[in-house]
């Protein structure tokens, strides 16, 4: 149980892929002026963090390790994301023709969104960090992908919500549009470190 906390207040808060490692900035300043586009690239971010984790690391335990090819592990795992991410385009454009339309040119630029590349590396490097002395399984690394993916939505809704916000106060000519979007990422930011202070003991 300690393990199963650990891992979701390191995902969601304490080690966020966007307030704290940097990774997915793009879609986040990009993707977050409405709510509804920041949730949908959010939960899209997700699925292909959890299904590339699901695919990626048996991949890289069962076939990559005992042929001895794991240096071709980013070749590998970008190809398989980029799949992912081709077939999940396809899929909301014909479910969801606005969303596709809101989510624009951020949508295929999942591929190479770092924070999907970065949960598929974090699995298979160490995780100690995160389940003591548990054993790594796919379990653990699927648990992972997918809080890390929670935690990603999480941050971009919250970013959206107050850029909306924004939108009903006058800003000042100079900090209009991105530079006001830096100061309120800024502000999120510094507002997650708090949870760094968490501690299971």
């Amino acid at each position: 149980m300690g393990t199963f906390i650990a891992i979701v207040l390191a995902a969601v808060l304490t080690n966020n892929f966007i307030t704290v490692k940097t990774y997915g900035i793009c879609p986040f300043l990009g993707v977050s002026k409405k709510t509804s586009s920041a949730a949908g690239m959010g939960v899209a971010v997700t699925l292909v963090m959890v299904i590339a984790t699901l695919v990626t690391y048996p991949i890289y335990t069962y076939v990559m390790i005992p042929l001895g090819i794991e240096f071709l592990e980013i070749i590998f795992f970008i190809f398989i994301i980029a799949s992912l991410v081709q077939m999940l385009e396809k899929i909301i454009q014909k479910i969801s023709p606005s969303l596709y339309g809101a989510m624009g040119i951020y949508l295929p630029l999942i591929t190479t969104n770092c924070a999907v590349l970065g949960v598929t590396e974090l699995v298979i490097g160490d995780m100690s960090a995160y389940i003591g002395d548990a054993s790594m399984n796919i379990g653990w690394a699927v648990l992972y992908a997918l809080f890390a993916g929670l935690g990603f939505t999480l941050v971009m809704i919250i970013m959206s919500g107050m850029r909306e916000k924004l939108n009903y106060y006058k800003t000042a000519k100079a900090l209009a549009g991105f530079p006001i979007a830096m100061v309120t990422a800024c502000f999120i930011c510094m507002a997650f470190t708090v949870f760094s202070y968490i501690s299971l003991g």
